[in-house]
């Protein structure tokens, strides 16, 4: 299922598994490069930006008429640029059928009416 890849994709990307995140991205997300190369790419991004994933929370995917799947996620994370302290993101991962399995196409930030449309009664919590 969506949620299940999301899932499995944050966990491996909390253990700076990289190689096995690799096989939950598109190949658009992969931007054709091959598994080292992307891999390669992620550890240098966790370590440069001191990125920890704490904890997350998947939600149950929508899936729309698009066929796209969006699974919105509620992730505590740190990290030295954008969240020093830790507080909570809202993301909503985007998720296509590719070679019969769902794969992560993007991940975007929820705010306004789309934190409200993925995350119903968590308004104002931050």
């Amino acid at each position: 299922t969506p949620e299940k890849v999301v899932e499995a994709y944050l966990k491996a990307m909390q253990e700076q598994r990289f190689g096995d995140a690799y096989a939950f991205v598109s190949k658009t997300l992969r931007a054709g490069k091959d598994k080292e190369q992307w891999s390669k790419e992620q550890q240098y991004i966790i370590q440069m930006g001191e990125v920890k994933i704490l904890d997350f929370k998947v939600h149950p995917a929508q899936i729309g008429k698009d066929g796209v799947a969006r699974v919105p996620n509620l992730l505590k994370s740190q990290d030295k640029f954008l969240n020093q302290l830790g507080l909570d993101e809202h993301e909503v991962y985007e998720l296509v059928q590719e070679d019969g399995a769902w794969r992560i196409d993007q991940q975007t930030l929820a705010e306004g009416a789309d934190r409200d449309k993925y995350f119903p009664g968590e308004s104002g919590s931050k």
